[in-house]
């Protein structure tokens, strides 16, 4: 081979056109370089001083890209859950990923996913994890409060969830429901996850807005949502405030959103006499909120909330209400147990309301249906926290230390397929929660359909009572079929996991007998 001569190079290519030498500015930048490259890889490389040996297995090569390190991050890129899946088969259920300068590091299984439900936020902690949704909720606002601030709003939160509330929303989301699918007409074709995107949002504004807000500004507030949802891309997670057309845009919403809400304060305030709801809105709750110091809440610290609440609630309901109806309606022996559980519930009175305790007594199949929907689907595919300490964990017989620093993650995607877990568990099988078998109890942080353990969701029983009493109304007043031979994909491109692909079912209006 014939190297060039070093006249033959590019003038100011590294200065080696010049047969002087490297000039200074040459030599600055070569020197820029190899410092950068020393530091990435110190950051990459650098050694557990705390971890010791009893640090989790370092995954740093890929069968995607040959390059170390560089490999994995690629492998994350494409598949985060293909990828967490190879290390766990690879390496066992604790191991951690270098990250740039970060380290990821997995438990998967209930065994190693115990600290994680089970420590305290002063060990495992969530607030420097989640602080890109400040720009969405608002300062001040839940990962952005101060410790006791936030108990006080997760309490406000719970108070407008509890039992008693949930009694009276469920007529509030019947109502919206019926007269969402009486737009349908009696036969059709349409997109099933956009038609339940919508009607999720209706039932929860009615519930959590109060009937002001949504019979006269249901539009408008739709439409700031969607700002603020699209505002939330991977890029956010790493740059929450990059100049993008899509963060402006969501600056945007939540002002606008600040604007309209606190308008709406106002004259409930100013006019107390007026019936603006019944009174069992979430708005109405956050409204009176006081600090332990005595200070009221804010007019955009409500806002913060409301949005918080919708966010979590609209992206879980809609996805789980789309996925549930398409695993049934792909499994015909589904459909008609359903249809007959349906059936023998309203027995005694077709017509009848659903109720509180209809949905939650006398529903087990679709209730558990739901809950196969989202052990296969969640749509959070990683849960996350950062250690503020050294953390113990104990799995298959060996014994880790996860370092303070460390990024520390869960998969419910990875973590509920396991077969040792779950008999055959890429099968829709809801009778698998079922008496007699009950899979989700072999261990308490087998199902995390809604996390685990301190910080499980709170607006469960409301997504549970929300989508129940969606699905019984929709398959007692329709036929659907599915227009696609098979299921769609899941779109693990998304921030939170939905389907990809076709949704499409047919339906027609069942004849009353």
């Amino acid at each position: 081979m014939t190297l060039p001569r070093r006249g033959n190079l590019p003038i100011g290519f590294g200065g080696l056109g010049s047969s002087s030498g490297p000039t200074d500015t040459t030599l600055l930048l070569l020197t820029s370089i190899a410092l950068l490259s020393l530091s990435f890889l110190f950051f990459v490389f650098r050694p557990r001083t705390k971890g010791g040996k009893a640090g989790p297995p370092v995954v740093t090569s890929s069968p995607v890209c040959g390059l170390p390190v560089i490999g994995t991050i690629v492998e994350f890129g494409k598949s985060p859950v293909k990828m967490v899946q190879r290390c766990y088969e690879e390496y066992g259920p604790v191991f951690t990923v270098p990250f740039f300068h970060k380290r990821l590091t997995f438990l998967i299984g209930p065994e190693a996913q115990e600290p994680f439900f089970k420590a305290s936020d002063e060990v495992l902690s969530q607030n420097e994890v989640y602080g890109f949704m400040k720009p969405v909720f608002g300062p001040g606002i839940v990962y952005d409060a101060t410790k006791k601030n936030r108990q006080v709003q997760f309490q406000s939160m719970a108070n407008g969830l509890r039992t008693a509330r949930l009694k009276g929303y469920t007529a509030k989301i019947e109502k919206e429901t019926r007269q969402y699918l009486d737009t349908w007409g009696d036969s059709g074709e349409l997109d099933l996850f956009h038609a339940l995107s919508e009607l999720t949002i209706l039932t929860s504004s009615r519930c959590l807005h109060g009937d002001d807000v949504r019979e006269n500004l249901f539009k408008e507030v739709s439409e700031l949502y969607h700002d603020l949802d699209r505002g939330l891309t991977p890029l956010t997670v790493f740059f929450p405030n990059a100049p993008t057309d899509r963060h402006k845009k969501r600056n945007a919403a939540r002002q606008k959103m600040v604007e309209l809400f606190s308008k709406v304060i106002k004259n409930r305030r100013d006019n107390p006499d007026v019936k603006h709801s019944d009174g069992t809105d979430i708005l109405s709750i956050f409204m009176d909120v006081k600090y332990k110091d005595g200070s009221a809440i804010t007019d955009e610290q409500v806002t913060g909330l409301l949005i918080a609440l919708l966010f979590a609630g609209q992206h879980t309901s809609c996805i789980t209400s789309t996925w549930t109806s398409l695993f049934i309606l792909n499994n015909p022996a589904i459909v008609e147990r359903i249809v007959e559980e349906q059936t023998n519930a309203f027995e005694s009175d077709p017509d009848a309301a659903v109720d509180y305790k209809m949905v939650n007594e006398q529903m087990p199949l679709l209730h558990n249906s739901m809950k196969e929907a989202l052990r296969l689907c969640p749509p959070l595919i990683l849960l996350i926290r950062q250690a503020l300490k050294d953390v113990k964990v104990h799995a298959a017989g060996k014994d880790y230390t996860i370092p303070e620093g460390d990024m520390v993650l869960i998969s419910p995607s990875v973590g509920m397929r396991i077969p040792e877990v779950f008999a055959k568990p890429d099968e829709f099988d809801p009778d698998r929660f079922g008496p007699g078998r009950e899979e989700d109890k072999s261990s308490p942080f087998a199902y995390m359909g809604f996390g685990g353990g301190m910080h499980s969701c709170m607006g469960q029983n409301f997504a549970f009572v929300q989508v129940k009493t969606i699905l019984s109304v929709l398959f007692r007043e329709f036929e659907l079929e599915m227009v696609s031979k098979t299921m769609p994909e899941i779109d693990y491109e998304a921030m939170v996991v939905g389907p990809k692909g076709n949704c499409r079912v047919k339906y027609s209006r069942r004849k009353r007998s």
